[in-house]
């Protein structure tokens, strides 16, 4: 499969423009590779809005979660879609419709089709790449495991 190749100044561009981040697939369970990243960026100043109808209504790291995109009644910056390829389609849809400016496909998740249409109506689109992992490596501030949310650990003590 083909990748796409982004300049580390355009993917920095993009993370510094961005302040409200919506994830799509943003889950309450902290073992999920979602709430990690969530937890990552939250603690670096960007507002995470948590999308998933599963747990409308709830709280994730103190943010209200939302069914969808156009539940959401204030302006986002990036749609990170944590869904599957097939499903970035119709979000990367749902996210030109609120006006967002970015969408970004975690790892894994990739749909040429759907980015060209967001392309054409103006967003930025980043695939396949983990927003965490990109804004540590680009900041420094990740480190050599790859974590910085105290919940993985390389100790066989479980932590309290």
């Amino acid at each position: 499969m083909e990748t796409e190749n982004y300049s580390d100044e355009d993917i920095a561009r993009i993370l510094k423009a961005t302040k409200t981040i919506a994830v799509v697939g943003g889950s309450p369970e902290r073992n999920r590779p979602s709430y990690s990243v969530m937890q990552f960026l939250q603690k670096r100043g960007f507002r995470i809005v948590p999308v998933n109808p599963r747990a409308t209504g709830e709280t994730i790291l103190g943010e209200k979660v939302y069914a969808s995109l156009a539940d959401i009644p204030f302006p986002v910056d990036m749609v990170d879609i944590f869904r599957t390829s097939d499903a970035a389609g119709q979000i990367s849809d749902e996210a030109v419709a609120i006006n967002a400016k970015f969408v970004w496909m975690q790892l894994g998740v990739r749909n040429p089709a759907a980015a060209a249409r967001a392309r054409a109506a103006g967003l930025k689109v980043i695939m396949d790449r983990c927003s965490k992992i990109e804004y540590g490596r680009l900041s420094g501030q990740i480190g050599f495991m790859g974590v910085d949310t105290g919940i993985i650990n390389n100790s066989r003590r479980r932590r309290v």
